[in-house]
């Protein structure tokens, strides 16, 4: 990947964001990028978000009204992104993360706040760049196998909370 300019904006005041969270989001961002073997230029924009935020966002793109923990506008299709015409970059879409809910779900799962947003914003890119879970099957095996890798190679792999029965 020639270059990736990564956008973040935070639209909310709920949770002070840590620091080094907006340069966990940009190379979670890059790594994806890299191990889909993209080439060129490219872009992308993540807001963080509140509950009633991405609620709202929820109910009027997905016809879902309760809040969710991160949700992708994908600006392609089957590898065909829109063309910043200035710079040329490809518009890879936006992605909107409720820091509420990672904080909820770090906590839940048991690990930490980097490895939950590191975890949404990787789930996020491969949305973006056409990856879907939602009929589960094989498509979600695959789309869960990336996401580790990449969390792996950043050093965000699962811990032991994460380790079901005898494995």
């Amino acid at each position: 990947m020639d270059s990736v300019k990564v956008y973040i904006t935070n639209r909310q005041k709920e949770v002070k964001i840590p620091t080094g969270t907006r340069l966990l989001i940009r190379r979670c961002c890059h790594a994806v990028l890299d191990l889909e073997g993209m080439t060129g230029s490219a872009e992308v924009s993540v807001s963080f978000l509140n509950n009633k935020q991405i609620r709202e966002l929820n109910a009027e793109y997905r016809n879902i009204d309760r809040e969710t923990d991160v949700l992708s506008f994908p600006m392609g299709e089957n590898g065909v992104f829109d063309t910043n015409q200035e710079t040329g970059a490809a518009i890879l879409g936006d992605i909107a993360i409720s820091v509420e809910k990672a904080v909820e779900q770090a906590k839940n799962y048991g690990h930490s706040f980097s490895r939950e947003i590191g975890f949404l914003t990787v789930h996020s890119m491969l949305h973006l760049l056409g990856y879907d879970h939602e009929q589960g099957g094989l498509e979600a095996v695959r789309m869960r196998e990336k996401e580790e890798e990449v969390l792996s190679r950043l050093g965000l792999q699962r811990d032991a909370s994460y380790v079901m029965g005898n494995e």
